[in-house]
């Protein structure tokens, strides 16, 4: 038995507005300058009129979303800004390369755009001995924080330096030495997060 055509045609609008909150999540993201999915989300959601829906846009959802609008609207521009990313990556990962650095976030997967902020995470007994390089090599810093969604579902928050490497915004978010192998989960689609090192990246950068 099917089911009735009110229950048919209020599935319908749930998936057409999930659609719709994606889409302008996506284009927020883009045109905003709005990296927080969880944000984006929730201001597309209040543009549209569905503030209390509990549909809500998964966050792989948006990020689909977020690819096909670069595609439409940043052909020209997009892959040669995440181009130019990586290489700033590349450059940034040698330079730090005592620290074991690791690529992650939208740099890596490929949707970083005109304002994304490379994120590097790296591996030292203290996350002073990292200041301490950057300080005796006059790199000027901010002290930062970065929340880390570990693979058991908990988060931890983990000591970061912020600062400008070749006029691109980079995070280095530090983490004990054994943190390397330590799992952690994709805020995009929950699953175990990717962490490129630097062979990794020269080969991206290399074949792009």
């Amino acid at each position: 038995m099917g089911l009735p055509m009110n229950n048919r045609r209020s599935n319908t609008n749930d998936v057409r507005m999930r659609q719709r909150i994606a889409a302008e999540a996506a284009r927020i993201m883009t045109e905003e300058h709005l990296p927080d999915f969880y944000r984006a989300k929730h201001k597309a959601a209040a543009r549209l009129g569905a503030i209390n829906t509990r549909n809500l846009p998964r966050n792989d959802e948006i990020e689909k979303a977020l690819v096909e609008y670069q595609r439409l609207f940043r052909a020209d521009s997009q892959p040669v800004r995440l181009k130019r990313l990586r290489e700033t990556a590349l450059r940034a990962m040698e330079f730090l390369a005592n620290f074991n650095p690791r690529l992650v976030g939208p740099v890596l997967r490929g949707t970083a755009d005109a304002h994304a902020e490379i994120t590097l995470h790296v591996f030292a007994d203290t996350a002073e001995e990292v200041g301490l390089f950057l300080m005796e090599r006059g790199i000027p810093y901010q002290h930062s924080e970065r929340r880390v969604m570990l693979a058991g579902g908990e988060s931890a928050v983990y000591p970061a330096y912020r600062f400008i490497a070749e006029e691109a915004p980079l995070l280095v978010v530090t983490f004990p030495t054994n943190g390397i192998r330590q799992a952690l989960r994709c805020e995009v689609d929950g699953r175990t997060a990717q962490r490129a090192a630097l062979s990794e990246v020269r080969a991206l950068v290399e074949n792009s």
